[in-house]
């Protein structure tokens, strides 16, 4: 029989309802889940609770103690894969964290829920039944993490949450999905060339941060985030372009030697240097910033924690 570790992290799928209607995140064990949600029958099933939180309430020191928890499956090799509980919120951030940071070949699947498994047309069940049959299907060895929602499979390096409420929340803008679940079946149509992976064993992380730039913004607003962090994610517009009044704290920040990585506001496309001016992607790359490629500014900011955790250059990481 196949065999299936189910971790549990919190988040809408393990959701119960209090007495003024509201959902609380987080309430229900990995066994209250399972037990709840009706597992697949003709796998085994080894259910761990490893936490019990709304996701935004996660740390990157979760992250790292859930990735303990993956290695610690795959040290049997009768496991056949791994499923993560997750909310919603963060999800797509930790899934890009496990893809990182996860060297076995075999699947780990994120799913989780839209609705909470109370209410009426939760999408919980399903998720969750279709995540165990992924995290089984010898298709998807060596995909990397993936993301299982509503009938689709996404690859975590590109999956974005489009929707804060409809049943078909995630998507990967410009790239699609990797395959679909159907009737418990699993399709794979596509999958990654090549993973990217580093040993993460006791990371300490640094605090990178993101600024999302924007027509107008100060010197001074810019200077106060850089003044807060290791390092910075710049979410800048089209090609990569900054205001020209943000040149100087970028500047200054990297001949300090805080990373600056630049990314992209639009949902396709990659930074390049393609405009020669004051603030433009060319501009900084010259000042030492490190051009993110077609990376969100969330998925890199995962990446340069690994980065920095795993002691890497980042700018070689992202080239």
């Amino acid at each position: 029989m196949r065999h299936v570790v189910l971790l549990t992290t919190g988040g809408t799928i393990a959701s119960t309802t209090s007495e003024n209607g509201k959902l609380v995140a987080g309430e229900l064990t990995g066994e209250e889940l399972a037990e709840l949600c009706g597992l697949p029958t003709d796998i085994q099933v080894t259910v761990r609770s490893v936490l019990q939180k709304p996701s935004v309430h996660l740390m990157p020191e979760d992250w790292h103690l859930l990735a303990t928890e993956i290695k610690q499956a795959f040290q049997s090799e009768e496991v056949d894969g791994v499923v993560v509980t997750h909310g919603t919120d963060t999800l797509e951030e930790t899934a890009y964290y496990v893809d990182l940071t996860n060297t076995d070949e075999r699947p780990v699947v994120v799913t989780g829920s839209q609705r909470g498994p109370e209410e009426t047309g939760s999408d919980a069940f399903m998720n969750l039944r279709h995540a165990i049959y992924a995290a089984c299907e010898p298709d998807l060895k060596g995909t990397g993490c993936v993301v299982v929602f509503n009938e689709r499979i996404f690859s975590a390096r590109y999956v974005k949450k489009e929707h804060a409420s409809n049943i078909q929340g995630f998507n990967a803008f410009g790239f699609g999905y990797l395959g679909i679940i159907d009737n418990d079946v699993i399709f794979t149509y596509q999958k990654p060339i090549r993973r990217e992976m580093y040993e993460l064993t006791e990371p300490r992380f640094k605090e990178i941060g993101i600024a999302k730039i924007y027509l107008g913004m100060s010197e001074k607003t810019l200077r106060a985030i850089i003044a807060t962090v290791d390092g910075l994610v710049l979410e800048a517009v089209g090609r990569g372009q900054v205001p020209p009044q943000l040149v100087a704290p970028i500047e200054e920040a990297t001949l300090a030697g805080k990373p600056i990585i630049l990314t992209t506001s639009s949902e396709e496309g990659k930074v390049y240097p393609t405009y020669d001016y004051k603030g433009s992607a060319h501009h900084l790359e010259q000042l030492g910033v490190v051009l993110g490629s077609d990376y969100d500014s969330k998925k890199a900011r995962v990446k340069t924690l690994v980065l920095t955790a795993a002691k890497k250059d980042v700018m070689h990481g992202f080239s």
